[in-house]
């Protein structure tokens, strides 16, 4: 394996988005904190997208806001910030009648490159520009000095110059000031997709509504349940991100440590692992992002009944009688 390359500030120079005008497609978290950071740094940021909320909320912040297809037709870099699944609808009908030739495509998500749902023509750049964060992180460790880890990647380079427009964009951002990985937009995709559904989201939440169903259906207090099970995951997760698994372990009692050994390989087994891989080639050839595309254009009922049996969820009204007594934000 070759050594890893970490990329920072160094490795990046702003000068190359001097004269150019990047446009944010779209003003969600993530539209409004990488537009903040860019503009910052002092690039020409204008925002392009329908009229609405966030049509208004980056006009409040003083960007220059228009359509997206208006948006498209001025901009150098095209920055897709929006909802994955309304990528490819956006860009047929919105952007690439209106792009001019040249112009580069970038995205902090690699979803609709690799899954087909975008094709680019064939004359532009095509790059990733992705933050190892959520938007709230990208924005509050800019402010700070520092910045969130990120990854690059060139999916087309027609120009010459997109490894080093897509390091530019980072630096913007501060992602060089933590550092950069490069990667191919398959791996960001397919890696972050798998990620999230199998341990950070999925596997995460289940794991903790499971844990909290059986201490209450034992009859311990929800209220118990719910910070043993729920809340304390974030002290866990705070000390393995800032030091490790093994530190961890270090930290915590010899109690905890030795029912990890224990006990930890019996509720995740080695089959999990198994379908874990199963799971990976299900994101690798398209049929994960083929379901989840069907559902959207379905109507999403499916994805509207899950999020409502969550809410029912006894987990969640027993996180907020604890957020409500504990002053928990």
């Amino acid at each position: 394996m070759a050594e890893l390359t970490i990329l920072r500030d160094g490795d990046a120079d702003l000068s190359a988005l001097d004269g150019r005008r990047v446009a944010i497609i779209g003003f969600g978290a993530q539209g409004r904190a990488q537009a903040l950071c860019m503009r910052e740094s002092g690039v020409d940021i204008i925002v392009g997208v329908r009229a609405g909320a966030s049509f208004d909320a980056a006009r409040s912040e003083g960007f220059p806001t228009m359509s997206v297809g208006e948006a498209s037709r001025i901009a150098d870099i095209i920055h897709i910030l929006l909802p994955d699944e309304i990528h490819g609808e956006v860009f047929r009908r919105e952007i690439a009648p209106a792009m001019k030739p040249g112009a580069t495509l970038s995205f902090s998500h690699s979803f609709s490159i690799v899954f087909k749902e975008l094709v680019p023509p064939a004359g532009c750049d095509v790059i990733l520009v992705a933050p190892k964060g959520i938007a709230t992180a990208v924005r509050e460790r800019y402010l700070a000095g520092s910045g969130v880890a990120g990854l690059i990647a060139v999916e087309q380079d027609r120009s010459g110059h997109a490894r080093r427009d897509a390091l530019a964009l980072a630096k913007a951002m501060g992602y060089t000031r933590s550092g950069v990985i490069e990667c191919t937009m398959k791996e960001e995709a397919c890696g972050d997709i798998f990620g999230e559904q199998n341990v950070l989201c999925g596997g995460m939440v289940d794991l903790m509504k499971y844990g909290f169903e059986v201490l209450t259906e034992a009859g311990y207090p929800p209220e118990v349940a719910y910070f043993e099970c729920i809340h304390e995951v974030k002290l866990i997760v705070d000390l393995v991100y800032s030091k490790g698994i093994a530190k961890m372990n270090e930290v915590i009692s010899n109690t905890a440590e030795w029912g990890e050994y224990v006990n930890g390989p019996r509720i995740i087994s080695p089959d999990v692992k198994e379908r874990m891989k199963e799971s990976l080639r299900e994101i690798e050839s398209g049929r994960f992002a083929a379901s989840l595309l069907a559902e959207v254009r379905s109507g999403g009922r499916n994805l509207a009944a899950k999020r409502e049996e969550l809410r029912r969820h006894p987990a969640e009204k027993a996180g907020e009688r604890v957020r409500s007594l504990f002053g928990i934000r």
